[in-house]
């Protein structure tokens, strides 16, 4: 079956791409971003290279315990610590190296491939559905963690706690100062620097002498109020970055046409970033031996590691079931009044396809097959959708982002103010729809997460080390979202498709008259006479 005519984005399978081949057991032409036609596979090639990724990492793992264990026996010293974790914090700072280019290319060429001029209420259903699914993943998320809280215990708190026990800090200066970023004066001062308001207090000389202040103790000075000055924090503005890229993505879908050369630009770009994170995601095995050996190192007790990581899990796939077997089954209710887990048998294949794989993108065909054949899905919307939600619906990926993101600020002791829970839910939201659709991929924008709310990043290292297996069920959810949104989609959009078929239909049978028509032969001219008159007029002259 043909693609629709709209360019649809889809995200590429990078795991194969990265070993230059493409593989597929069952494989279909889809239509990419980029106007060329290119396969999404699944197959034997992938899994081969996913499975040797996921031993590595176990490998990784086992072996920074080992590691870690025969250390810790010896007392170690901070210099040994930090020596430890010196692979760890090189794989730290590769990633971050490409935080702000993949988040970049990654929303501008999701919203540029919109093609809102020819999708129209399609598409903005589309959208409207995967921004509030996605909000409420993230929502979900930050109360579970807010109520198990599987950081409690971490690391030494001593240093961090030190570090903002000075700070004077306002709930509604930190509320306007998250607005504030929004708009950044300089976008290019926005990649490593952001504003927050700072609070000085104000005193007032009330004696020339000593006074003493309402706890007994002797001052010169009484602070009256605090003066406001908005100063430049060394770091990433990345809510500033957000908002340029989601203004800049949707003004080159609505230019359209005109826009193609810096619409292909930022895809060619996209593809080379994402292949550059394949890179270092295969180095990460190393890293996460450094990381998990150094925090265990730094931890109280092997217990408390244990405890986090365990409640830490918990928390991600109760949320993730809750999620997928109430939230989504209930919009879908709401929206349609069909029952949703007759819908869930029609794409179980699907869903235990990307439990298997871990890949959106990897999933896609089978996906589409499954809507198409087994839900009766039009294949204007599953076209246009699925591929969309591939890039965009992260469900799964956000609600972790929100989770780990307060876990590694529980671990460090840090009390998270209302305007930072905010942030994390509009970054996390954000950030989850430039995450790619490749395995893991979420723990590296979950360093975007941490890096706005300034909380530290070694602690990533250990949720890496078991999120080859949440990854996969995050997936699994992320990909039954796309297919609730198609249904949903299609149920608001019965008249335009059937009018679209209506449509095309009188353009078929017209194509077909004109063709019709061709195919008779012209009336041919008589030949002449030797007068010079045809035998046509001949013939009438005569009658006459």
């Amino acid at each position: 079956m043909a693609p629709s005519d709209p360019e649809q984005p889809v995200t590429e399978n990078l795991l194969a791409i990265s070993n230059g081949e493409t593989c597929s057991e069952s494989t279909r032409e889809v239509k990419h971003h980029t106007g060329h036609d290119e396969k999404i596979s699944c197959g034997p090639v992938k899994v081969k290279s996913e499975t040797l990724l996921i031993l590595l990492t176990i490998a990784g793992v086992v072996l920074g315990l080992i590691l870690g264990f025969s250390i810790r026996t010896s007392d170690p010293s901070p210099e040994v610590i930090m020596i430890v974790m010196f692979p760890g914090e090189l794989l730290m700072r590769m990633l971050k190296m490409l935080i702000i280019p993949v988040i970049i290319t990654s929303i501008v060429t999701g919203l540029a491939n919109l093609e809102t001029g020819k999708s129209g209420k399609i598409g903005g259903h589309a959208v409207a559905y995967y921004l509030a699914t996605t909000t409420l993943a993230v929502v979900l998320g930050i109360t579970l963690v807010s109520i198990i809280q599987p950081g409690r215990g971490g690391f030494n708190k001593d240093d961090v706690q030190a570090e903002n026990e000075d700070r004077v800090i306002s709930t509604m200066d930190t509320f306007l100062d998250l607005i504030r970023n929004i708009f950044p004066s300089n976008i290019i001062a926005a990649c490593f620097q952001l504003d927050r308001t700072k609070l000085t207090p104000i005193f007032k000389k009330i004696d020339e002498n000593a006074v003493v202040n309402l706890t007994g103790n002797v001052t010169y000075n009484v602070p009256v109020g605090y003066k406001r000055e908005l100063e430049k924090v060394g770091s990433t503005n990345v809510l500033g970055l957000i908002s340029f890229c989601v203004l800049f993505g949707v003004v080159i879908a609505r230019i359209g046409e005109e826009a193609k050369i810096v619409k292909d630009f930022f895809n060619s770009l996209n593809h080379i970033f994402m292949r550059m994170i394949m890179f270092i995601i295969w180095y990460s095995p190393i890293g996460i031996c450094s990381l998990t050996a150094g925090n265990l190192l730094k931890m109280k007790s092997f217990q408390i590691l244990v405890e986090t990581l365990g409640l830490y899990v918990v928390t991600v796939i109760s949320g993730l079931v809750i999620h997928c077997v109430v939230v989504l089954p209930l919009i879908y209710w709401l929206m349609t009044r069909k029952n949703p887990f007759r819908f869930f048998m029609g794409i179980a294949q699907a869903f235990l396809t990307a439990l298997g794989t871990g890949s959106s993108a990897g999933t896609l065909p089978v996906t589409i097959r499954c809507l198409e054949r087994n839900l009766n899905i039009d294949e204007r919307i599953t076209r246009f959708v699925l591929p969309l939600g591939a890039t965009m619906n992260m469900d799964g990926t956000a609600l972790l982002e929100g989770v780990a993101a307060i876990t590694v600020a529980q671990m460090y002791g840090y009390t998270l103010s209302f305007g930072q829970i905010l942030t994390i839910s509009i970054t996390a939201t954000m950030a989850s729809i430039g995450a790619a659709a490749i395995p893991s991929a979420g723990l590296v924008t979950l360093l975007l997460v941490l890096t706005a709310i300034g909380v530290p990043t070694e602690a990533v290292g250990l949720l890496w080390s078991i999120d080859w297996f949440l990854d996969r069920i995050r997936t699994a959810v992320n990909v039954f979202g796309d297919c609730i949104g198609a249904g949903i989609v299609q149920h608001l959009n019965q008249d335009i498709l059937k009018q679209i078929k209506a449509e095309e239909k009188r353009e078929s049978l017209k194509s077909q008259s004109s063709d019709d028509s061709g195919h008779l032969k012209a009336p041919q001219e008589a030949p002449l006479t030797d007068s010079g008159l045809s035998m046509d007029d001949n013939k009438r002259d005569s009658i006459v």
